[in-house]
């Protein structure tokens, strides 16, 4: 169980779940836990609301990605699905989703094209989805064609001064590091993500069970929250007060993200630090943020 009780004893023959970089870089720590609960805050509770999202692009995954979607966008959400794949709306007609709370609809659009994009009013979007068109181009030509939109993306949000969110899909791994120059706040390359999590299954058959329930749509997921929902930020923290804050909800604090100009980032993962020090005196600042395993 990724997020247990708070008073949860372990019994005999039980195992713990341990986030680490390597077997051999798990060691029992001999450091004070500095607790600092009056720092703790209490839950707040904040009101979901309908989203608009634009998804750029379009293969075999795109029915997957709307079916997940809609369970967990607000009623009243929007999906906007644009490409110009052969029959584009045909598929997005027959979309299953697992919920009413998100409409789909759809545009026949050259998603390389500037002029096609300006028609889509893309800062009008809370988050924008980009899918390579791998099921009818190679790999190469279909990173091609993403980094294309990507760079569109990047002049559209320069001309208009707004942060747009974007994730995009590439196919190729060779190609993150250049579609890096198109400020997308992330890259998700399929293939690799199955590789690691079969490396770690073939060495560790127990992350499985994990590994089902971190993408079970029932079971715990990974969230990044503001770091003021949990404790106050008026003075240095340990990451102990932190974990307890969390616990506190029956959740559990596994990382953080801080960013800082002129800040060290050596991995180059944009201030995530997962499995941090417990001990260190850490300071935050209103937009950082948390990475928290929930169920909600």
């Amino acid at each position: 169980m990724p997020t247990p009780a708070g008073a949860a004893r372990f019994l005999p023959g039980e195992r713990a779940i341990i986030i680490a970089e390597d077997d051999a870089a798990i060691k029992s720590a001999a450091a004070e836990m500095r607790v600092d609960k009056e720092a703790i805050r209490a839950p707040v509770t904040r009101e979901t609301k309908a989203e608009r999202t634009l998804m750029l692009g379009w293969n075999r995954r795109g029915p997957i990605i709307a079916r997940e979607l809609s369970r967990y966008v607000a009623p009243g959400s929007q999906l906007t699905i644009a490409a110009d794949t052969p029959d584009i709306e045909e598929e997005v007609r027959g979309l299953t989703l697992a919920s009413d709370n998100m409409a789909v609809t759809c545009r026949v659009t050259d998603t390389s094209s500037r002029a096609e994009l300006d028609d889509l009013d893309i800062p009008g979007y809370d988050h924008v989805l980009v899918l390579g068109y791998s099921d009818h181009m190679a790999a190469q030509p279909a990173d091609t064609r993403t980094l294309v939109t990507l760079l569109q993306l990047r002049r559209i949000a320069e001309k208009t001064g707004r942060h747009i969110g974007i994730v995009s899909e590439m196919i190729d791994v060779r190609n993150r590091e250049l579609a890096a120059v198109t400020r997308a706040d992330d890259f998700v390359v399929s293939n690799k993500l199955v590789s690691l999590m079969l490396a770690q299954a073939s060495e560790n058959g127990q992350m499985a069970a994990i590994f089902d329930e971190l993408l079970d749509e029932d079971g715990s997921e990974i969230y990044m929250r503001p770091v003021t929902d949990y404790v106050s930020i008026d003075k240095p923290l340990t990451f102990y007060t932190i974990c307890l804050a969390a616990l506190r909800r029956g959740e559990v604090a596994i990382g953080y993200r801080r960013q800082r100009q002129g800040e060290a980032d050596a991995r180059n993962l944009s201030g995530v630090v997962v499995n941090p020090g417990k001990s260190d005196l850490l300071a935050f600042a209103e937009a950082d943020r948390l990475i928290i395993l929930a169920r909600q």
